[in-house]
């Protein structure tokens, strides 16, 4: 007791008029505590094996010889699929850009004073965040049937949650200045946000937009396990009939397409910053 005592209470320090300062408790080391706690019941929970860790290194190298050289021949049935993905991703993707910010204006505390209401809203959105989007597929596909329309309104509810969230954040953090001036002129409080607010947070909103469009095209390859269409479909099929070159093929044209879309997204961010 007296050992711990002594690591997380530095010794007092005397001053030169005789008054004894007491150090503050050593936070870092309490944080370093807890955080050793939760590592150890993580891995006895998880049952975490290092050796076993080694071992499933090597099956997975042997893995990604089966898939080599990649089957170029079925790329061409590629594209389609592909095609219906990116689709699904940029119209729910944009859907929930337009859905997203008069809810977000509903949600901000600074715009909207009903508490109830905007308790509400933010609730509801906090379920659609917190169910992941093949979830939210599944019920989809049991909603409007197998296909890509049920992927994109997936797509749509979850990217919907995340934009509302960020963006009356966003909205919170403004300088409430030229919003107060355009309200003091007999503008409504929703004249005034899209003419002082609106401006402000542009930039970080179509930033919020296109990095939010870079995740759903990954997370929409893998909706077709569950029936949502596109890319995934594919993915399903080569796995499940273990034709592990075309697994190569669709996963080598679904990391060309990511890379450009994050290019091209980092190209319009930077002229947007």
């Amino acid at each position: 007791m007296s050992f711990l005592k002594s690591i997380l209470y530095p010794k007092s320090i005397t001053l030169d008029n005789g008054k004894v300062v007491k150090p503050p408790i050593r936070m870092n080391v309490i944080i370093s505590i807890i955080l050793i706690i939760l590592i150890y019941l993580s891995a006895k929970i998880t049952g975490f094996n290092f050796s076993m860790l080694i071992q499933g290194g090597s099956e997975f190298f042997k893995f990604l010889t089966r898939m080599m050289p990649p089957n170029l021949g079925f790329a061409k049935d590629v594209m389609n699929p592909m095609l219906q993905t990116f689709a699904m991703s940029f119209l729910g993707t944009l859907l929930a850009a337009i859905f997203a910010l008069p809810v977000a204006y509903l949600s901000a505390t600074n715009m909207n004073q009903n508490t109830v209401t905007r308790t509400i809203i933010r609730f509801i959105m906090s379920i659609f965040r917190t169910i992941p989007v093949l979830i939210i597929a599944l019920i989809m596909t049991y909603i409007f049937g197998l296909g890509t329309f049920a992927g994109m309104i997936a797509i749509f509810l979850f990217t919907f949650s995340i934009v509302t969230k960020m963006t009356y954040e966003q909205i919170e953090m403004v300088d409430m200045g030229p919003f107060e001036a355009s309200i003091s002129t007999g503008a409504s409080r929703f004249q005034s946000f899209i003419a002082s607010v609106i401006p402000q947070i542009s930039g970080l909103y179509l930033s919020t937009i296109l990095y939010n469009l870079e995740m759903n095209i990954r997370s929409a390859a893998v909706l077709g396990y569950v029936g949502a269409g596109g890319i995934g479909t594919l993915m399903n099929q080569s796995i499940g009939w273990r034709q592990y070159q075309n697994l190569a093929t669709i996963l080598l044209i679904l990391l060309v397409s990511v890379v450009c879309i994050e290019a091209l997204s980092r190209q319009i961010r930077k002229r947007l910053s």
